[in-house]
């Protein structure tokens, strides 16, 4: 799957459907309720993408989720601007205990300002980025973080605290 073989990608794709059906339930269930896309919709708009014409360069097992995760986010975002949800800030903005926002009333402007901010981040400060992915988005630990990016624990941790503080900061505005 390295270079981009489509049979490569089909097979991959269908050892870890359990995986990315996890990872699309955790996505849906941050969405409010009535949300018109469903999880398996979800899952196979994620495939298409990945399974799409463009060379994905997959290095693991957890970097390939981390890119499935980064592609079910974008999706939502998609689907919550196709929805008209433009105006930022509307609703209540509830904070996890992560200090990420997670649900508001408006969850669709609500994940359309994350994703503004992520981008952000990641001109910022690209792995900080990265470990937001792959644990907000992907449900990793943050060992398996720190061994799906090549760095240590410490680093991830720190890594994970400044994203946190900056994005909460982003949000709050």
């Amino acid at each position: 799957m390295c270079e981009g073989d489509q049979n490569a990608a089909a097979q991959a794709v269908s050892v870890v459907y359990e995986e990315l059906h996890r990872l699309a339930g955790r996505e849906m269930r941050r969405e409010q309720v009535g949300h018109t896309l469903q999880t398996t919709a979800l899952i196979h708009e994620a495939y298409l993408k990945l399974a799409g014409p463009a060379s994905l360069q997959i290095r693991s097992r957890a970097h390939f989720f981390a890119i499935a995760s980064q592609q079910m986010r974008r999706i939502l975002v998609d689907h919550a601007r196709a929805s008209g949800a433009r105006k930022r800030g509307a609703g209540a903005i509830h904070i996890d205990a992560g200090g990420i926002p997670v649900c508001a009333e408006d969850r669709g402007a609500e994940l359309l300002a994350l994703d503004d901010a992520l981008k952000d981040l990641e001109n910022l400060d690209p792995q900080a980025a990265q470990v937001v992915e792959l644990r907000y988005f992907g449900g990793y630990t943050d060992q398996e973080v720190a061994d799906s990016l090549g760095v240590s624990l410490s680093t991830v941790r720190r890594d994970w605290e400044f994203a946190r503080t900056w994005l909460y900061d982003q949000m709050t505005r």
